[in-house]
């Protein structure tokens, strides 16, 4: 038993370290008031692109808080539509922010990395599901936002999802809040019909699934494996392994 409980912490401490590691050596992108928020070209122009469009992106949070974790947003666009439409959950102001960033901009100077992606009739037909989710979001006052262990960006985009489970996408394990239950339920079925998952308030948790595979959640962080697209899951590092597949 204490040899399985010491795997599991090195499982969850080690990538961590490697993580902070990494920032510490590595980050480069100076005071996050100045760093660069531009289009990071992901998207075409929508006027190139007539059908309609969801996008999942996430991309490494600011300052210290990079070394755990990713912030998530959604962007969509209906069919011949001029414009795309961006929604973030952010802890300043009215928590929900439409357009508030460019729909494929860089985090504060971090490169967005693709999570979904879905176009043409079948995005046509998901954009009202999502649509609904976001307006009818019940964390949307002054003050619901809360970054750990949520409600976040990251438990945001995860409730957009958990309303598409059609996208078969699960957020990585850096989104750090996902697992938060926003619904108010701690057990039962996940989205896809396809699993099981129990959560205390999000601060432990077990989600085993076809399409989710095998979570443990500690405190936030997520150490798993996929099946259906072999890789582990580990905090601070993500996945190491085949990718989550868009």
């Amino acid at each position: 038993m204490l040899k399985s409980v010491a795997i599991f912490l090195a499982l969850v401490f080690f990538p961590v370290g490697v993580s902070a590691g990494r920032y510490w050596l590595g980050e480069s992108r100076g005071n996050w008031q100045t760093a660069d928020r531009s289009s990071a070209g992901l998207l075409p122009l929508p006027s190139h692109h007539p059908d309609a469009l969801i996008r999942v992106y996430g991309a490494r949070t600011v300052r210290w808080k990079a070394i755990f974790a990713i912030h998530t947003w959604i962007v969509v666009k209906e069919q011949n539509a001029a414009t795309y439409t961006r929604y973030d959950y952010t802890a300043w102001g009215a928590p929900i922010r439409t357009n508030g960033f460019t729909a494929d901009a860089r985090w504060f100077g971090a490169v967005p990395e693709t999570i979904a992606a879905v176009d043409g009739p079948e995005a046509s037909r998901l954009i009202p599901k999502i649509r609904h989710v976001i307006e009818n979001y019940k964390f949307s006052a002054y003050g619901d936002y809360n970054a750990w262990p949520g409600p976040n960006s990251n438990t945001f985009v995860q409730a957009a999802l958990d309303a598409v489970p059609e996208l078969k996408t699960v957020l990585p394990p850096t989104a750090i809040g996902k697992d938060y239950p926003y619904r108010g339920e701690w057990f039962g079925l996940t989205p896809s019909g396809m699993g099981i998952y129990a959560s205390l308030g999000g601060y432990l948790g077990l989600t085993v699934g076809w399409v989710e595979g095998l979570e443990f959640n500690f405190l936030g962080a997520v150490v798993g494996l996929d099946i259906r697209r072999p890789a582990l899951k580990l905090p601070g590092l993500g996945r190491l392994g085949m990718t989550a597949g868009i």
